[in-house]
């Protein structure tokens, strides 16, 4: 099983989670290319500590929007948004390749991330981009979605994710972060959910609902008050349970 966060989005002066105790505990990293965090030498520093820990790196690609933190959804065209895709994957991959690193595989952010769900238009411009890029890049993403089912027509690559800190919805959707209960906070119970997903690829929704997921990939908090106890509880109960840490990528 694959465990990934989303590091380097801090920028400048201001400082988002804490990277330095996650990157330990992952498998993979999605990196901010700078568009809706991160920065050039952030983007740097991260790639250059991923390489030399061994973790994956992943593009992780959000909307124009640093002062929305990338959570607010833009109505942006095909032409827009595949350019915007492009401009975040050469960026990322030129500093990566400098430091010795690659990006192995592309994630999308907050608000692009949740519209693709469902918007398919949305979903073809992103996964147009990937693949003018790189035709066999992976793509990690939300399972159901529009961006995974484009993609496999495309011809990509793909890998699905689960949630074990964050409420599904009986639909098998999760809970807006809006909402109160979206997210959980209990490490024992986080830590159990993830043990649950792992091993028979299932996960309890709000009302009880018992949903069947299979995923790859694990994604661990990576922001937020308490997020690398988090992590360090997901990662050391998998272990006891005898699931094996290695990134999909």
């Amino acid at each position: 099983m694959d465990l990934n966060a989303d590091l380097g989005e801090s920028f400048g002066t201001w400082t988002m989670g804490d990277d330095a105790a996650l990157f330990p505990l992952v498998t993979s990293a999605s990196v901010a290319c700078g568009l809706h965090a991160g920065d050039p030498v952030t983007m740097l520093d991260t790639c250059r500590a991923a390489y030399e820990l061994d973790v994956r790196v992943g593009a992780h690609i959000g909307y124009p929007d640093l002062v929305g933190f990338g959570l607010r959804s833009l109505d942006m065209s095909f032409d827009d948004l595949f350019g915007t895709v492009l401009y975040q994957l050469g960026a990322l991959d030129g500093v990566a390749h400098a430091v010795g690193a690659s990006v192995d595989y592309v994630k999308l952010h907050g608000a692009l991330y949740d519209r693709t769900v469902r918007d398919a238009e949305q979903a073809s411009a992103v996964i147009a981009a990937i693949q003018a890029y790189d035709p066999g890049l992976p793509v990690l993403g939300f399972p159901g979605s529009a961006l995974l089912a484009i993609a496999t027509e495309a011809g990509h690559p793909v890998f699905a994710e689960a949630f074990a800190h964050r409420a599904y919805l009986p639909d098998g959707t999760l809970m807006p972060r809006s909402e109160d209960g979206a997210r959980l906070h209990d490490e024992g119970q986080i830590a159990e959910r993830a043990v649950r997903l792992a091993t028979k690829g299932e996960v309890e929704a709000v009302d009880g609902t018992v949903l069947r997921i299979e995923p790859h990939s694990l994604r661990v908090p990576g922001d937020g008050a308490g997020s690398a106890g988090t992590a360090t509880a997901i990662r050391a109960a998998l272990e006891a349970a005898g699931v094996e840490l290695e990134s999909f990528a």
